[in-house]
């Protein structure tokens, strides 16, 4: 969880709110701080104030969104009707005003949490992954993986014929970044979910020259 804020004592408040939740919650008050926190680790949400001391928050969001992919609350002491509807035709997924209960706050957090935690079964031929139980199977047999290959096999596979970047990779299943962590660590976690799907009897994933890697469903 990030909040981004340029005010301390909100910042505090908000933090205190989210903690006492069990989230695990990190601040910036500034959008350049919001953008290097983005760089070194994807949170699950972001709540961001629309004004901010070094540029506009709604300019933020529409990055946050095109580039990292991340839920945003907007969170900001305008109530104005115009201002909320820009908010939301940008991509936020909600939008709480301040002053702001604290449950409230907490409830519609856990609210975008859920909508947007992966849930659910994905299939490909006789590729069966459950994203719920975090199991794998092919053909009804298991496929021991390990959390990391899960997670990677899992962004892959839902979103098949999307190529990713290894860059994006890191992102997304190690909350890292290539600044922080080497990108040779996605291709070795490829190589070896590659030998395990192919002892299964199965395939998907492409090597995309100058590009990362994709999931290809079965013909």
């Amino acid at each position: 969880m990030l909040v981004v804020d340029d005010r301390a004592d909100v910042r505090s408040t908000v933090a205190d709110v989210l903690r006492l939740e069990g989230f695990d919650v990190s601040e910036a008050a500034t959008a350049s701080a919001a953008r290097a926190h983005l760089e070194r680790a994807r949170p699950d949400v972001v709540l961001l104030d629309v004004v901010m001391p070094d540029g506009d928050g709604l300019e933020l969001l529409g990055l946050i969104r095109s580039r990292y992919g991340v839920p945003v609350i907007l969170l900001t002491a305008r109530g104005e009707e115009h201002e909320r509807v820009e908010g939301l035709d940008l991509g936020a997924d909600d939008y709480v005003v301040k002053p702001f209960p604290p449950r409230e706050l907490a409830a519609r957090v856990r609210s975008v949490v859920r909508r947007h935690r992966p849930a659910g079964l994905l299939r490909h031929g006789g590729l069966v992954i459950d994203r719920d139980a975090r199991t794998v199977t092919v053909d009804g047999r298991p496929v021991e993986l390990t959390a990391k290959e899960f997670d990677l096999l899992a962004t892959l596979a839902g979103t098949p014929g999307r190529s990713w970047s290894r860059a994006e990779l890191l992102r997304a299943v190690w909350r890292s970044s290539p600044e922080w962590q080497s990108e040779s660590t996605v291709t070795e976690h490829v190589r070896r979910l590659r030998q395990k799907l192919d002892r299964a009897g199965t395939a998907g994933i492409t090597t995309v020259r100058g590009a990362g890697y994709r999931f290809d469903t079965a013909p």
